[in-house]
């Protein structure tokens, strides 16, 4: 495949970078921000998202594909992890100098625990504004792809606390819902809508590691508060089908996508 990549960094810290991928000979180069899941475990790399992003390079996209500190890591969780994210997109801007990036096509595309990184960035965008993290999001989003996205934390809290004995919402917020009201409410999308952003949720039937009503749950209360907002759905797709270049789902997807870029 004839494509540049690189690795960049956009912080000081061991987590704080991505690897930008793009076709070349190329002019004004929509570009897809991909965001890795792993519940936010650090032994969860962005190399789980590789295979997405080289099938998006071949059709013709920039990606950026950014890592976070995760748990386990210092600094991971709130506010750690959401700042990482804002700055990772921020960085784009400075790509941009050096590469022919049409950055009024942007799209954050994240799979499970990206995914819920994803549409909270599409809330960031609305802001425009810092609050307590002091962080703003300045680079524009034209739409959010969420692949099996942790798209209700409080819900997800709920599911995991059935008959586990560690919790991963908990551990990346650091407390429950009750010990911790204000940071579910400010961290997890379904709290947040209307986002104003155009979304697409794809879930799988078959997922076992994210279910599928967490999805069906955010993208009733999205249209009911007329957000613009799709779903793409396969009773045969597993969790990770969503992330195999070769799956339907995934071919959906990037129709879909294809759709939004020339939209």
């Amino acid at each position: 495949m004839d494509f540049f990549q690189s690795k960049f960094l956009y912080g000081k810290k061991q987590s704080q970078f991505g690897i930008f991928r793009m076709p070349r000979n190329t002019t004004n180069c929509p570009v897809v921000v991909t965001i890795h899941g792993g519940f936010w475990k650090a032994e969860y790399g962005l190399e789980e998202i590789v295979p997405l992003d080289e099938d998006l390079v071949r059709r013709g996209y920039a990606t950026w594909n950014v890592e976070y500190r995760r748990i386990g890591e210092n600094g991971r969780g709130w506010p750690g992890t959401f700042s990482d994210v804002i700055d990772a997109v921020n960085y784009l801007a400075f790509l941009k100098e050096d590469f022919p990036l049409d950055l009024s096509s942007v799209v954050i595309l994240g799979h499970s625990a990206g995914g819920h990184l994803a549409l909270w960035l599409a809330s960031r965008w609305n802001t425009k504004q810092a609050d307590q993290m002091g962080n703003v999001l300045h680079t524009s989003i034209k739409a959010i792809i969420s692949l099996a996205g942790v798209s209700n934390l409080e819900e997800m809290w709920r599911i995991e606390s059935k008959g586990k004995t560690s919790n991963n919402v908990s551990s990346f917020l650091g407390g429950t819902p009750e010990e911790a009201s204000d940071r579910y409410h400010l961290a997890s999308p379904y709290e947040l809508l209307p986002l104003h952003v155009r979304q697409i949720l794809v879930h799988g039937g078959s997922d076992q590691e994210v279910p599928l009503d967490l999805t069906l749950g955010y993208y009733k209360k999205a249209i009911r508060l007329a957000d613009d907002v799709g779903l793409i759905s396969d009773s045969r797709s597993d969790h990770f089908d969503l992330i195999d270049p070769f799956s339907s789902i995934w071919l959906s997807t990037a129709d879909s996508l294809k759709n939004i870029i020339n939209s």
